[in-house]
């Protein structure tokens, strides 16, 4: 078992570091770790934090994810809280006691056992991951963009496609270098507009033997009668016209019933043939969260907590963002979508709850989603959006320049709470500067 640098500090325990955790360490962290009120504690099993939205931007290759990236543990030591790098695998909720898994290295050493940790309140926020239903050979025979290390191997994958083809004798063949992306969600269509942009990119780059027009195809299939399912119908129609402006093949109402290392099969009968495909459609909670020493969850792991974010059955653990299945008010059937908004509202909400613990009050806030709208950025072709709530008193669908002003300042805010503004502004006065000087696409 890991000591406690105090053992009479309350000490909170956050198991995940995207952005809701990560953002709600730094807050405590500087709030009371700085002051040795509470004792925070930041559990991750990465070394480096990258924004998830952006990992479509990496897997295209538009994005060098080194110069994105957070170190945890510097984080940890500016903003006073503790990093330990690892999985939570089990709960001892009678003795408040959390176990990490060993973390090994990339040949498979032990590099960190097994550990113990208590916490007098545990935050989980572990996200989500993709969920293939099951279908047969998704899991074998696609890619995932959950985490960096998925987003990077799939750009691995796609250049030395096309080095292969550059190099090879023989033409073209089909499905060599097509990308069928399954589900047309956030994720797949910004990835299929960003991927239009990036092929063509490296091609430009010496691949005189590709045509981007005639070899380079990308593929976009949806269970859904439409692509953005999820999303308002007129922010859907635009985006379709968009896509097909960049000959992306669109494929409605298709479900993948196979997944192979020569292309996909649909329900329909329909197969296209690829050896780059892209799982993006639909999420679960991590597997490890269900029924975790008797934790009440759903049918995708998720934990059912309390408008508190309190779980049903421990009032003492806490759960936000994509893992948890939260009501939503006066909707008692509905639970708060897994979108990055929620994950920063709720995070705002857990800071004032670990205060109000810490100093022994019984009434805790409560949540209620906010619905800010939804913005979509299909790359340097264009941005699209509603804004909705108490920023227009309506709904109000833009495009364009504005749209894509309001998409960055999503980033930017992430930035600002975890480093403060004035770092945040050098930060984007830096990379402005140094992308005059470098390729505009990443070429390993």
């Amino acid at each position: 078992m890991e000591n406690t640098v105090n053992n009479s500090l309350h000490h909170v325990v956050i198991v995940g570091g995207g952005a809701g955790g990560l953002e709600l360490a730094t807050k405590l962290g500087d709030c009371l770790g700085r002051k040795e009120k509470a004792l925070i504690t930041l559990i991750d099993k990465s070394k480096t934090h990258v924004w998830k939205p952006l990992l479509h931007e990496i897997a295209a290759g538009s994005m060098n994810p080194e110069r994105h990236e957070l170190v945890y543990i510097a984080q940890a030591h500016w903003h006073h809280f503790k990093f330990r790098l690892g999985s939570m695998d089990k709960l001892d909720r009678a003795k408040r006691e959390i176990s990490i898994s060993p973390h090994y290295d990339e040949d498979g050493v032990e590099v960190i056992p097994r550990r113990t940790l208590q916490y007098d309140t545990l935050i989980i926020a572990v996200g989500s991951t993709t969920n293939d239903f099951g279908v047969k050979g998704a899991d074998e025979f696609s890619i995932a963009l959950d985490t960096q290390e998925q987003a990077e191997r799939f750009h691995r994958r796609l250049h030395n496609a096309l080095l292969r083809a550059q190099t090879q004798v023989a033409p073209v063949q089909a499905g060599q270098l097509e990308v069928v992306i399954v589900g047309a969600g956030a994720t797949g269509v910004e990835l299929s507009a960003e991927l239009h942009n990036t092929t063509r990119e490296l091609a430009a780059y010496g691949l005189d033997k590709i045509d981007p027009d005639h070899d380079i195809k990308i593929s976009l299939i949806e269970a859904s009668d439409r692509v953005l399912p999820a999303l308002p119908a007129q922010l859907s129609h635009s985006v379709d016209l968009e896509l097909r402006k960049l000959h992306v093949n669109l494929y409605t109402g298709e479900r993948v019933t196979e997944v192979t290392d020569k292309g996909i099969f649909t329900h329909s009968g329909l197969f296209i043939p690829s050896v780059l495909v892209v799982w993006a459609a639909g999420i679960k909670a991590p597997d490890f969260l269900r029924e975790i020493d008797g934790l009440e969850t759903n049918r995708i792991n998720q934990l059912t907590v309390h408008r508190t974010l309190q779980t049903t059955r421990d009032e003492n653990i806490f759960a936000f963002g994509d893992c948890a299945a939260c009501p939503v008010l006066g909707k008692a059937d509905e639970t708060v979508p897994p979108r990055a908004q929620a994950a920063h509202q709720q995070a705002s909400m857990l800071f004032k709850t670990v205060k109000c613990r810490i100093v022994g009050k019984r009434d805790l806030p409560e949540y209620t989603y906010r619905d800010y709208g939804s913005l979509v950025n299909l790359g340097r072709y264009s941005t699209v959006g509603s804004l909705m709530g108490s920023i227009t008193g309506g709904s109000l669908f833009i495009e364009g320049m504005f749209a894509r002003i309001m998409y960055k300042s999503l980033y930017k805010m992430h930035l600002m709470a975890l480093h403060g503004f004035w770092s945040m502004a050098l930060q984007t006065l830096a990379r402005i500067i140094t992308r005059r000087t470098e390729s505009q696409v990443k070429l390993h």
